[in-house]
């Protein structure tokens, strides 16, 4: 299924154990980019998870996050660091007695100091890493269903909008056969006119080769061709089952290129206005096929 590098996903779940919600975020981008928020224990899981992320992105910019709350394991819960809170009530108790005064301590202010906890050394439990785990494939399910709805929305508008330019080019492709001809008609009659009025010693035959090297600049047949053939590639794109975005912006480059040149050489107002309209649908195509993975 085609697919945006734009989605979101959530999946919340609650056992006996633990508390869990998984968000999943992302937006596009040219290589694959994950970045973890989670609890600092769990960080040797990364390696492993993000292998889980990879069979399912090829590319975008990822935020997860992982919202915890434990239960039970103990072991899981933060640590006082007791030999630095000791140091600093013993320091506390001295200042207090070398001023005369019997110190008053408080010890939930330990608990409003970072600096006194650690985090956990201790691998979680297999049971916990388990419903982690699965809290994490159905986040990543979640998060893979918006990218296909999106990402078939996004083939659905594209098909719309390439079949409008085919029109356009279809036009431009039947009115460029007679420009040559005009063209060539056009400068004749100028060319004579002028050399009636000057009387110069130039032939009639030479003449004709440098109307006809001129009006063989604006023949853009060639460019039309190749045009077309690209369009043709973008729709066999769009009807694979895995569009690959990365390829059909290229692609688009190329029709640019084609189009561009058709522009600058036809020297006619009608191919003008023709291809400044099928320049701009093709922006806009470029701009939703750089959101396709």
């Amino acid at each position: 299924m085609p697919k945006s590098m734009t989605g979101y996903g959530r999946w919340s779940g609650q056992s006996a154990a633990l508390a869990q919600t998984w968000e999943i975020k992302s937006v596009n981008g040219k290589q694959l980019s994950i970045r973890w928020k989670m609890p600092q224990f769990l960080s040797m899981m990364e390696q492993e998870w993000e292998k889980q992320v990879r069979e399912t992105a090829e590319r975008g910019r990822i935020d997860i996050q992982l919202h915890l709350h434990i239960f039970e394991a103990e072991e899981l819960s933060p640590k006082l660091n007791s030999w630095i809170a000791q140091s600093m009530l013993d320091q506390l108790r001295q200042l207090a007695e070398a001023n005369g005064e019997t110190p008053e301590l408080d010890y939930s202010h330990l608990l409003r100091m970072p600096s006194l906890w650690e985090e956990p050394d201790q691998t979680p439990p297999q049971e916990i890493l388990d419903s982690l785990q699965t809290g994490l494939e159905m986040a990543l399910s979640a998060w893979n269903d918006s990218r296909e709805r999106e990402g078939q929305a996004m083939i659905a508008d594209l098909q719309n909008r390439l079949e409008t330019v085919t029109n356009w080019v279809e036009r431009i492709a039947e009115r460029v056969p007679t420009l040559p001809e005009q063209r060539f008609a056009l400068l004749k009659q100028r060319a004579e006119a002028l050399l009636q009025e000057q009387s110069p010693s130039l032939s009639q035959e030479r003449l004709h080769q440098e109307f006809a090297l001129l009006t063989d600049r604006i023949d853009v047949s060639e460019e039309i061709t190749r045009l077309q053939t690209h369009l043709q590639e973008l729709q066999r794109r769009f009807a694979m089952e895995t569009p690959s975005g990365r390829h059909m912006d290229f692609v688009l480059q190329e029709c640019f290129r084609e189009i561009n040149t058709c522009g600058n050489k036809a020297q006619d107002s009608e191919v003008s206005r023709l291809v400044v309209n099928v320049k701009t649908e093709l922006e806009k195509c470029r701009e939703q096929v750089q959101n396709i993975e």
